[in-house]
């Protein structure tokens, strides 16, 4: 067993070391030739035409939102099980953000709450993969289509994941666009960074001007061309950069994509055996057909009966080297949206408030040993019977 075990940890290697080091003795390190090759593998691996890396998944969101041109006062529909980037893209869009409540198997939006939701001001969906499950992309993509509004998938935890049809998440066949994220604990990372893929070209073409300013230096996008120096500022953009220092350690963890989640999954066999016939537990369901790389690992405790506060729980397993963590508190219980947005109703999102109250996620990451699952397995089951 390993000292402490957290609930999320990267794998670097010696390649990925060495594809930083490449780098770092090079004449780039940014705005270079990793970038292109980042996205190359990103495109491959998730069949989409096209990608664009940036600096974080928090600013892909926000670039994706500002490249639908949407008018400001507009509405975008999202969960509230969610890291809170997935609305603040909105609110930082100039649009209001609406909670529909989740799916109470796969904690995912549900379709039905999406459009219970819909106004005459709605003109996006934000759909989150929770836990690295697809959501229902083809319930969601009929009422998109019958209510004229966007989509893009917040994929941050998915990459690697598939749908029911077997289509990779990030293919946008059914999303204008999807967003990837690379933090530490997700399957793959960068450091930090974030992509998003699309294959629709004008999208394409703004987010790269978002991506940098909202310049462009492409001849053909130029209103004049006076000559090698000249660019334009046609949009308004930040510095949405990824380094080339960046790409390089997430080219070369795209290549492990496929053996990481062949380890995931293998320690989701190992806890759905373990926890699956134990009182007061439920395990994380799969919805059939799909694929999930998962991401996360959530256990729903029954803490009335287990007799424990959850807080009591995370301390002991705290002190028995074992991290966890809750994903997430509803993002319209937040101080900053209650205040903006008025009063959080809990009656109102009840598959969310019962998620919530139950919900811990567990240790979950590819360098885990047999010897440190086992060790989670027990541990947990001693703290809650």
């Amino acid at each position: 067993m390993a000292e402490f075990i957290p609930y999320g940890r990267q794998w670097i290697d010696e390649a990925d070391i060495k594809a930083v080091e490449s780098v770092l003795r090079s004449g780039y390190l940014t705005q270079g030739p990793r970038i292109e090759g980042f996205e190359n593998s990103i495109k491959s691996a998730v069949g989409a035409k096209h990608c664009v890396v940036v600096s974080n998944a928090t600013q892909a969101l926000h670039i994706a939102v500002s490249a639908l041109e949407i008018g400001e006062g507009s509405e975008g529909i999202t969960t509230p099980i969610t890291f809170v980037a997935s609305a603040n893209c909105l609110i930082t869009n100039g649009l209001v953000p609406v909670f529909a409540d989740i799916d109470a198997q796969t904690y995912n939006i549900s379709p039905h709450e999406i459009e219970k939701g819909i106004t005459p001001r709605t003109r996006v969906i934000i759909p989150v993969d929770f836990a690295g499950q697809a959501v229902d992309i083809d319930a969601i993509k009929e009422i998109a289509e019958r209510h004229k509004l966007f989509i893009i998938e917040d994929a941050a935890h998915a990459i690697g994941s598939k749908y029911a049809d077997g289509k990779a998440v990030g293919c946008c066949h059914k999303s204008d666009m999807t967003i990837f994220s690379f933090h530490p604990v997700k399957t793959i990372t960068s450091g930090e960074g974030g992509a998003i893929t699309t294959n629709n070209d004008v999208l394409y073409k703004r987010l790269l001007k978002l991506r940098t300013i909202g310049i462009t230096k492409d001849e053909q996008e130029l209103s004049k061309n006076p000559g090698p120096w000249y660019y334009e500022v046609q949009m308004l953009g930040g510095n949405n950069r990824m380094t080339d220092i960046q790409a390089a350690l997430g080219s070369s963890q795209m290549s492990k994509l496929d053996s990481f989640k062949k380890r995931r999954r293998e320690i989701v066999s190992m806890y759905n055996d373990a926890f699956s016939d134990k009182p007061n537990i439920t395990v994380p369901y799969e919805k059939n057909g799909v694929d999930s790389c998962f991401h996360l690992y959530v256990l729903q405790l029954d803490f009335d009966k287990i007799g424990k506060s959850r807080k009591q729980v995370m301390e002991e397993l705290r002190q028995k080297g074992i991290g966890t963590q809750v994903h997430y508190i509803p993002v319209n219980s937040q101080p900053y949206y209650v205040g903006k947005y008025g009063e959080y109703r809990p009656k109102e999102y009840p598959v969310t408030e019962s998620y919530y109250r139950n919900c811990l996620s567990i240790p979950l990451f590819p360098m885990m040993s047999d010897e440190d699952v086992e060790y989670v397995e027990k541990t947990i089951i001693s703290a809650i019977t």
